[in-house]
């Protein structure tokens, strides 16, 4: 059996639409931004996540000219907001039914995230999803986040010592982190990856029903 870990975030759930209520809230909040500080789109959401909160407000002050200085207060607001927001959340189609499976049949899942670890868990048990894995490592577990490699090892660890390795994310951040940490990665090409190549990867796949029989050869 296969110890795997998952990213979450445009791999497992598509929590952008939460992820820009968020930031919306805020850009309407006077006391935090300028006035008229335009919203963020969807896209720009998608294209601003998956290396944490404070990188995640550093984009958005950058592409609204706001007050640098603020930016602790953002950062605070935003991470006091998170835990809550998981009502437009959604798994991508067959991701939980996956997760279920592979756990049934023997294989030790575990998650690697750059969202904190509270609301990583929030959203997994608003969706159902939390129960197939054995470890959980978040944006602020450790000191530092992905792509260095040491929150992937660290996930690695808590699964235990025995099992082929392999990853499995959507994104340059994961792409990285796999390649510094030396674990075979998997990409999920249906997530917030900002470009269309250059992605070094084992294989890649579009349909969880895919998995599987990727998986298959680690196993």
């Amino acid at each position: 059996m296969a110890r795997i870990v998952f990213d979450l975030d445009g791999t497992l759930i598509d929590s952008a639409p939460d992820v820009q209520g968020i930031a919306n809230a805020l850009l309407a909040d006077p006391a935090l931004t300028r006035p008229g500080a335009r919203p963020l789109s969807l896209p720009e959401t998608r294209r601003f996540m998956g290396e944490g909160v404070a990188v995640f407000v550093d984009r958005m002050i950058a592409s609204r000219a706001l007050d640098a200085g603020r930016r602790e207060t953002i950062v605070a607001r935003f991470l006091a907001l998170y835990e809550d927001a998981v009502a437009l959340t959604r798994p991508y189609p067959g991701a939980a039914e996956m997760l279920r499976q592979l756990a049934s049949q023997g294989h030790q899942l575990g998650l690697c995230t750059n969202k904190p670890v509270a609301p990583a868990r929030a959203v997994l048990r608003h969706l159902d999803m939390e129960a197939p894995f054995t470890a959980i490592v978040g944006g602020d577990t450790l000191d530092c986040r992905k792509p260095d490699p040491a929150p992937l090892r660290a996930t690695f660890d808590r699964l235990g010592p025995d099992g082929p390795m392999v990853y499995i994310g959507d994104s340059e951040t994961d792409a990285e982190c796999a390649l510094r940490a030396d674990v075979p990665f998997l990409l999920f090409t249906e997530g917030y990856r900002k470009g269309k190549g250059g992605l070094s990867c084992r294989a890649a796949f579009s349909d969880f029903a895919e998995l599987p029989q990727l998986l298959a050869t680690f196993a």
